[in-house]
Formats: structure tokens, C-alpha cells, sequence
């Protein structure tokens, strides 16, 4: 970072790219800047390189390092901060898109979007735990470890990671597992995405893809308080082919009480489930439950049942903010209040409650980065446009029923103890990894380890 440091030569970059470098002024550039949120338009990149492989990977980092030049990463460009652009560097993986499968595994590009691996893996029959956005980007996913609408019962997407291939600060190609460099393969299931390296693949165990049972389930407004009371004593306990959300929002339709789920059995088995739950909460103003296969199912849980994969790959982009709890205990009598008349206010938005337990909590806090295993259940507060103000008015009411605690993939630029709420215990175990992979802090995020 000398004052004397030449001018970063960008055409020399470019020359040393087989992938495509593209700089301000080129025909792609507003395409290539962009991210998923709108919100995050106006942040102008020095360069985006397209790395079409590990060394040009490689060839991008010996440049940031030559030039002093910021340098992140975008696997899906979903950063909930938009800290997958900056001013200098974007490494952008999405051409390491692809997607194999041989002997019960599959080895994913950093890059391939979530529609496209459960599109890919399902004519093999099999499928990993990943989330439901299809244009989320299976790079960041897995590296903050990986909620998603199977986690019950399979575990978080890191929890079936085998291996990762990452490019470290100093430019070297490291493949880790549990034998090889295996306190980064520790810090790479649940320590954030942009910390220790840039993934360009991954191998995960594989599920067989059978089809699943999906359903929803509406209430009127006036019963969110017992819908909240039921699917909290029922959905974290119930059992692990079970998973439901519970969303209360106010859009432009009014306010809203739905349940939506999957379950790995037959439609009169999750009738007998659901009784316990919809005995608590009432009886539901409007139900549905089909039984689909995997792939239709995991279209549903992305919100492009009706859409081709091509379709869902091309969902429309949306102006959001969001922020984040995980719920270590039930909420109390005038917690469930302060929730549902917190999201009657004015406004568009939403609270997602999605249950854990299960095969999440069988692993132990220490076992992987990703700390929240004895969690009930994932809150996720998100606002459509660019306000925070109603985002941080709830977050703040609920952090006394809910304590500290956030997750790394719903990152969130207000939080101030990020490191506790993030990491918890494993937090000191992250800094080590960090020194010793990256000392000279090539990766720096505002929040990073």
C-alpha cells in the first residue's frame, strides 16, 4: 500500500485471464457491477474478472496483492450487505458453474446457482441440503453453512461437504478435508464466504431425491399469536422428514399467517402430523398439500413452482434489507406479542421462522464453524426496498426474548457484537485460521474474521 506503488495495470490482467476481465467503459459493465439487490447499483468496481478457473484466480489475487488493489468475491452476488461488489476487485465465480456426480458424490463449481444444482443432480436422482432462493449462489451458501428446506433431516449444506478446493491469499490451490489442511475445511463449514480464500469447488455426499410432500397452510391475522404459540412448541420437535416455515407479512394484500413445508412421506402421514398443529393454532382458512417430486418440490419452496429451471434462474431482482436471530428457546406470552404487532405496522414485510433441530442440532457447536446447533429455530426479518427502520426497531424489541445470535448468510451491516452472534465459541478458532491463511488480510470485509 506504498505511496510509490505503480498504477494497477488492468490490461496486463486482462491479458493473463482465460476468463473475461470487464472494466469500466466495456459494453457489459452495468451487468457485470450488478448484484441480486438493486440496492447496491451504484457501487462501481474498478474490474470484474469472470475467472473461467483456479489460476485465473490465481493471476487476480497477484494482482490485488501487486497493486494494493481491494479485492471480494461473488458466487451469487446475494450478499445481504453487498459486500460481494466493492470499489477494486470482483472476483466473480460463476463460470465454475459446473455440476457432476459419480459414486454418491457431487462436485459443484463455486459458481452453479442453486436452481441449477437440484436441476442437475435430479436426473441422477440424488440431491445435497441446500436453501431455497434459486439464484442464490452455492459458493456463499455453503461457506455460512446452509439453512435449508431439508436441513431437518439431511443437515446443513456443510454438513455433507467432503471437500473444497479454495485459492488462498498467497495464490496457491488448496484442496481440504478432514485430513488436509482440516482447520480450514473446519473454518470453511460456517465461517462466512470472503474470509479465508476463494472456493472455485466443492464435494458433497449426496441423498437419494424422492419426492416430497410440500403443503401451506394460511390462518387469518387475528389468529397469528396462536399460530406462532402451536408452530413453535410443534415444528423444531417434530420429526426430522418434517420441515415448515412460519411467515407473517404485510404486503399488499394486507397481513398474512402462513405455514409452508416439505416432508419426506406420503400426504395421510403429514395429515396426522399436522393435527397437533392446526389443534393449537385453529383451523386453517385455506390448506394445500401435493405430493411432487424433488425437483418440483424444491421450485415451490423457491417461489417458481409454475416457471422452467431457465425461468428460475432468471427471477426478477428485488430492492430488500433483512437482518437476523436464531431462536435458542421459545418466545414467551408478550414475545409472540411484541412479534405480531411488530409486523402489523406500517409497511411491506416480513418475519420467516424456519425450524431446526433435527439432524442440525446432532452435530456438536464445535464440530463445524457454524456454532447454532441446539437453535429451535432461524428468524429472518426482511423489509422489501432499502429502509432499515422497521428492520431495526423489531430486531431490537425481539433481542430480548432472542438473545445475540444471527447467522452469517443473512448478514447484517447494524450489528455491532457481529463476531459473538455470528460465531459464538468458534469465533477464536476463526481468527487462528485466518492468520495463518491469510495474515496480511488480503480478504477484508467490514465484518470479516
Amino acid at each position: 500500500m506504498a505511496g510509490h506503488a505503480p498504477p494497477p495495470n488492468w490490461a496486463g490482467l486482462r491479458r493473463r485471464l482465460t476468463g473475461t476481465l470487464v472494466l469500466p467503459g466495456d459494453g457489459g459493465y452495468d451487468g457485470a457491477r450488478r448484484l441480486y439487490n438493486p440496492a447496491f447499483d451504484r457501487v462501481r468496481p474498478g474490474g470484474v474478472a469472470y475467472c473461467a478457473n483456479a489460476a485465473d484466480v490465481s493471476q487476480c489475487l497477484a494482482f490485488a496483492r501487486a497493486g494494493g488493489v481491494p479485492v471480494t468475491t461473488r458466487s451469487g452476488g446475494h450478499s445481504y450487505a453487498g459486500w460481494s461488489t466493492g470499489t477494486g476487485l470482483v472476483i466473480d465465480v460463476s463460470r465454475m458453474s459446473s455440476v457432476a456426480y459419480a459414486g454418491g458424490r457431487a462436485t459443484i463449481g463455486a459458481g452453479a446457482k442453486l436452481i441449477d444444482v437440484y436441476d442437475r443432480l435430479a436426473r441422477h436422482g440424488v440431491s445435497i441440503p441446500a436453501g431455497s432462493c434459486p439464484t442464490v449462489g452455492i459458493g456463499g451458501l455453503t461457506l455460512g453453512g446452509g439453512l435449508g428446506v431439508v436441513s431437518r433431516q439431511h443437515g446443513l449444506t456443510c454438513d455433507v461437504l467432503e471437500s473444497v478446493r479454495l485459492v488462498t491469499a498467497d495464490g496457491r490451490l488448496l484442496t481440504c478435508d478432514a485430513q488436509h489442511h482440516a482447520g480450514l475445511f473446519w473454518a470453511c463449514r460456517g465461517g462466512g464466504g470472503g474470509n479465508f480464500g476463494v472456493a472455485v469447488s466443492f464435494t458433497f455426499r449426496t441423498h437419494a431425491a424422492r419426492e416430497l410432500t410440500v403443503f401451506s397452510l394460511h390462518w387469518p391475522w387475528s389468529r397469528a399469536g396462536a399460530a406462532v404459540r402451536a408452530w413453535q412448541s410443534w415444528a423444531p420437535s417434530a420429526p426430522a422428514e418434517l420441515w415448515s416455515s412460519l411467515h407473517l407479512g404485510r404486503g399488499a394484500g394486507g397481513l398474512d399467517v402462513q405455514i409452508v413445508g416439505t416432508y419426506a412421506g406420503r400426504k395421510s402421514a403429514l395429515d396426522r402430523l399436522l393435527a397437533p398443529l392446526t389443534g393449537k393454532a385453529g383451523r386453517p382458512s385455506a390448506r394445500m398439500a401435493r405430493t411432487v417430486s424433488y425437483l418440483d418440490a424444491m421450485k415451490f419452496m423457491g417461489g417458481c413452482s409454475s416457471m422452467s429451471v431457465a425461468e428460475c434462474r432468471r427471477m426478477p431482482r428485488v430492492a430488500f434489507s433483512a437482518k437476523s436471530h436464531l431462536a435458542y428457546r421459545a418466545l414467551p406470552a408478550d414475545g409472540v406479542r411484541a412479534l405480531v404487532s411488530g409486523v402489523a405496522r406500517g409497511g411491506r414485510h416480513s418475519v420467516l421462522l424456519d425450524a431446526m433441530g433435527g439432524a442440525i442440532g446432532r452435530v456438536a457447536p464445535a464440530a463445524t464453524a457454524f456454532p447454532h446447533r441446539a437453535a429451535m429455530y432461524s428468524v429472518q426479518y426482511y423489509a422489501e426496498g432499502t429502509s432499515r427502520e422497521w428492520l431495526r426497531g423489531l430486531h431490537s424489541d425481539m433481542s430480548r426474548h432472542f438473545g445475540d445470535h444471527a447467522y452469517v448468510n443473512y448478514i447484517d451491516p447494524d450489528l455491532r457484537n457481529w463476531r459473538n452472534a455470528y460465531y459464538g465459541a468458534n469465533a477464536a478458532r476463526l481468527a487462528e485460521v485466518k492468520s495463518t491463511y491469510d495474515p496480511g488480510r488480503l480478504f477484508r470485509l467490514p465484518q470479516g474474521v
